[in-house]
């Protein structure tokens, strides 16, 4: 592999090499959204970084040499209370499964989230497992887990439950480099009695009559336990990972990828997620399946805020995908998507980031200069694929970007380097379609500014061609070859 690329490690605080367990098999798995409600814009960093990386890793390995999982979480007592007030009926006389009234509860959402990351310009996963399918997967791994004395049951206030005991490792907190002692009972930690230490997580717990659940059967201390109930959180993704990148591919790995079972390359999702979820993810799939490694790369994106506050409904700035792309909610008009993306990659990854509409704008302005243009055979340039491979420097690769739009711009030789590279990032320039009630609204805005350009009004003629070029339409000034007038052509750049 000709190409470098550096990865920021979230488990060693440092920059490292990345070397694939196995070149053919790249495999990647970050943590999708949780169904219940639309995704949020906060919801679309994470998926527009891990789209870049995907297409980085693509363009370095092949297309066919990467197995990208981001999973669909459908188990939330949210979304179960929702699915027993609505078909609890059906449900309870068995002429419906409680997959099926989840999955009905949760399709809508899920249709809109894949139709709204689509219009941010996102390639679908290789695989898009939903927890619910995978139920007994994670069933199976809490039983390794209390057959190697890592787990136990124990009953608390709400029934139940199946709880993984942190002591029993001996490098727990490791991703976040919180202590176990740390942990302990005291002024930020409630006690549970039936805990063998505050720490301990969740695996399986009860569920009540009114709640809906699952049948599952532990073996524990040479007893079965039954217990009807739903999964913690952290054990869907170690089920759903270590199902999609080891089990279900391990014939097709190399000798080497099959020497380090149940392990994988990169793990992503937000900064929130380092604590608790990734931490104890790390600590069921280690554990259960006696390996020191998980992935070999933990990745996360930084936080957002929306116009400098943290977003939420309280503050009033809460906004979705969705709104952003079909409603005026954010700075009073509609955003388009490829404007969306290109104003979140502007800022690195790792770094915070402050949504606001004048970065939106921005974003926008940049993108009006950029040409229309298809690769064909064309490779991106390699200062971008530097960028990028420099723990994806999108800041760097966009520069290179603009510079190489501006190349295109002049010398329509270099349209497909730059179309190659802008793909890249995702970012595919198009040309708008234009009604003829627009287009006539168009010439109106040049007949006025041509009438301001005779009466010296320059201010109010450059901010027409200014606003214009922002909605990527750009005027060219000529003279009428037979009166030598001034004129002014446009036309559609994106």
């Amino acid at each position: 592999m000709a190409t470098s690329l550096k990865l920021y490690n979230t488990l060693t605080r440092d920059k490292v090499e990345f070397a694939p367990i196995d070149a053919e098999k790249v495999r990647i798995y970050v943590c999708g959204p949780t169904v219940y409600d639309f995704a949020h814009i906060g919801n679309a960093r994470p998926v527009i970084v891990f789209d870049v990386l995907y297409r980085l890793l693509r363009h370095v390995y092949g297309a066919d040499h990467v197995t990208y999982v981001r999973n669909i979480t459908d188990v939330d007592d949210k979304i179960n209370a929702r699915a027993l007030r609505d078909f609890g009926a059906k449900i309870a006389d068995g002429s419906m499964t409680l997959n099926d009234a989840i999955r009905a509860v949760t399709e809508k959402t899920e249709s809109q989230f894949h139709a709204d990351v689509a219009a941010l310009g996102c390639l679908k996963p290789t695989v898009e497992p939903r927890a619910t399918d995978n139920i007994v997967q994670m069933i199976a791994i809490i039983q390794r887990l209390l057959d190697q004395g890592h787990a136990y049951v124990a009953s608390g206030s709400e029934g139940q439950e199946v709880l993984f005991a942190t002591a029993s490792m001996a490098d727990y907190g490791q991703l976040s480099k919180r202590k176990l002692e740390d942990q302990q009972a005291g002024a930020r930690i409630a006690v549970e009695a039936h805990k063998m230490n505050p720490g301990d997580f969740v695996l399986w717990k009860q569920s009540a009559d009114t709640e809906p659940g699952w049948s599952a059967s532990f073996a524990f201390e040479g007893k079965t336990v039954a217990i009807h109930g739903r999964p913690g959180w952290h054990i869907e993704c170690s089920a759903m990972s270590d199902r999609y990148l080891w089990e279900e591919i391990k014939d097709r790995l190399s000798p080497r990828a099959k020497a380090r079972p149940h392990q994988f390359d990169i793990h992503g999702g937000g900064l929130d997620l380092i604590f608790p979820h990734h931490e104890n993810e790390i600590a069921q799939s280690c554990c259960a399946f006696d390996t020191d490694v998980m992935a070999n790369v933990w990745m996360h994106n930084g936080f957002l805020q929306v116009e400098g506050r943290k977003m939420s409904k309280s503050e009033g700035n809460f906004v979705t995908i969705n709104e952003l792309l079909e409603t005026d909610k954010f700075g009073g008009r509609k955003w388009p998507g490829e404007v969306l993306r290109l104003a979140m990659l502007m800022t690195h990854y790792r770094e915070p980031i402050d949504f606001s509409v004048k970065r939106l704008e921005e974003a926008e302005r940049l993108l009006a200069k950029w040409p229309v243009a298809e690769a064909g055979d064309a490779a991106p340039d390699a200062a971008v694929i530097e960028a990028l491979g420099d723990d994806l420097n999108t800041v760097a690769a966009i520069q290179s970007v603009h510079a190489l739009a501006q190349a295109a711009n002049a010398d329509a030789s270099k349209l497909g380097v730059f179309a190659a590279s802008a793909a890249l990032l995702g970012i595919v320039p198009k040309k708008a379609a234009l009604s003829d009630d627009l287009a006539a609204a168009v010439e109106a805005l040049v007949a006025m500014r041509l009438e301001m350009l005779k009466t010296k009004n320059f201010a109010e003629a450059d901010k027409i061609r200014d606003d214009l070029l922002a909605k990527g339409i750009q005027l060219k000034d000529g003279k009428d070859k037979e009166t030598g007038e001034r004129v002014t052509t446009w036309e559609v750049k994106r």
